[in-house]
């Protein structure tokens, strides 16, 4: 990479975090908000739209698969996908009824996150590795501060006159067309030709790579209980049989306005972590701010309780954006990011795909605080599942005792710990150590130690880095 491709990846990627900000709002409350207002949508309908961009995250290896196999620049096929939801939300716009409005909520959404992975290896190639945590939060500070504002005045709008939504849906076709306009003119490279190999063949670096599989089986624990919230939030506020029915100004407030003004606050932060501390430790202090974020929004009864729950979320998803964008830039080869990348949204694309449905159905025979119970433990068990990781890096570091002798690792997981990033917490690495092996103790008392394979035997440098045993991994 050169500064110039740098810095012109970094220009685009400003402006079209102009255009993703306005996008944003989308997904997160007015298409809800207009099935529930507007078209007196049923769980069905609610679900779909919003589940749009789980369907296209279920697409991404094909979309890796098919841009490699064309030989165009990834940004080129991504600014393509980006065209198709620009004249979807413009026929909703001329044509709002309710099938067309969900199909261009489905259709629209599921294109635009198709092109996550192809966005991903664009990020690998185009900038450093000491900035790119921090770059990518620049831009999602913008990404943010739009969306705040445009909610804002969306949220004004549409409590004064909800009959003015068409033009809201042209607003979003534009959005689209403007940010195909911005990844047409993004430089990059096409992603490698595996010409004659199945899509999913990326699938296979779950089974090979066990930083990557233990990373995974996080992600699905936490994502899941994530996203089985996220569409309740809307539903609660906006559903009088909660007891809360706010106005449509204070429903933005709470879940598009507050939570992009921290994110706004948080994203330079976050982004300085993930280039400074170990990935997994980052991952951790991000489940947190969510599950304080649900706890206190679906179990607290008042609007403090409303508003810091809206907060702890807002909080959360900063850290989020950083670490579900780039966190696999951090364990994959250089030239395969775009792959291991698929593999992550497909598995998003697989919980967040049955979240909105599982959400709709159990919150029709459940109390919504004992779901915000259920989601916080979910969350729970995936931060346990990385506690091993973080302590076997502690291990390394100076000042911190030695200890029993761990099984050890070959190449393939040794050789990534480096790159998650070192654990720099000055006079508490000891300490760190200890309440991390008192929370891990419990949950791998009984776990034998992972045998290690005939590959790993092979490649194993001398002296290895001594990491945890590994608990029998979950499926993915």
């Amino acid at each position: 990479m050169t500064p110039s491709v740098t810095e012109r990846t970094f220009r685009l990627e400003q402006f079209r975090a102009l255009a993703s900000g306005v996008i944003e709002t989308a997904g997160t409350t007015f298409l809800l908000l207009l099935a529930v207002r507007v078209f007196d949508a049923g769980p069905t309908a609610k679900a779909l739209i919003a589940a749009g961009t789980s369907v296209g995250l279920l697409f991404t290896p094909i979309t890796v698969a098919v841009a490699g196999r064309l030989g165009v620049p990834a940004t080129r096929a991504a600014a393509a996908l980006a065209v198709l939801p620009a004249l979807l939300f413009c026929g909703a716009a001329l044509h709002p009824t309710l099938p067309v409005f969900v199909g261009a909520a489905l259709l629209g959404l599921a294109a635009y996150s198709a092109l996550v992975p192809l966005l991903t290896q664009t990020y690998q190639n185009n900038y450093p590795d000491a900035e790119r945590g921090s770059r990518f939060a620049r831009t999602v500070m913008i990404r943010v501060l739009t969306s705040a504002i445009f909610g804002a005045a969306v949220g004004w709008a549409l409590a004064r006159d909800l009959g003015q939504f068409p033009w809201l849906l042209a607003a979003y076709a534009c959005a689209f067309g403007g940010a195909a306009l911005c990844l047409s003119r993004c430089p990059s490279q096409p992603l490698p030709d595996n010409r004659g190999a199945h899509p999913f063949r990326a699938l296979r670096y779950v089974k090979e790579d066990r930083i990557f599989r233990i990373a995974l089986a996080s992600w699905m624990f936490m994502g899941f209980a994530n996203l089985l919230m996220i569409p309740l939030r809307v539903e609660y506020l906006a559903n009088p049989r909660y007891g809360v029915s706010l106005t449509s100004d204070k429903i933005a407030l709470l879940t598009g306005v507050i939570p992009s003004l921290v994110r706004l606050v948080m994203a330079p932060v976050w982004g300085r972590l993930f280039d400074r501390i170990n990935f997994f430790l980052m991952r951790v202090l991000v489940n947190i701010g969510f599950l304080i974020g649900i706890l206190s929004f679906f179990c607290g009864e008042t609007t403090p309780w409303l508003v810091l729950g809206a907060i702890f979320f807002g909080v959360g998803n900063a850290g989020g954006d950083v670490a579900w964008s780039l966190w696999v830039t951090k364990v994959a080869p250089p030239e395969r990011v775009a792959d291991y990348m698929s593999v992550h949204t497909f598995l998003t694309g697989v919980r967040s795909l049955l979240a909105p449905f599982a959400a709709f159905w159990l919150a029709a025979h459940y109390p919504l605080p004992w779901l915000g119970l259920g989601s916080a433990g979910l969350i729970a068990v995936a931060s346990a599942l990385l506690v091993p990781e973080f302590r076997s890096k502690l291990r390394t570091l100076p000042g911190v005792a030695a200890g029993p002798a761990l099984p050890q690792e070959g190449a393939t997981t040794a050789a990534r710990l480096p790159a998650l990033g070192p654990l720099v917490i000055p006079g508490a690495n000891t300490a760190v150590l200890r309440l991390a092996t008192a929370v891990h103790a419990p949950l791998s008392a009984h776990a034998p130690p992972a045998p290690a394979t005939a590959r790993d035997a092979a490649t194993t440098p001398a002296p290895a880095i001594a990491v945890a045993p590994a608990a029998t991994p979950l499926a993915p």
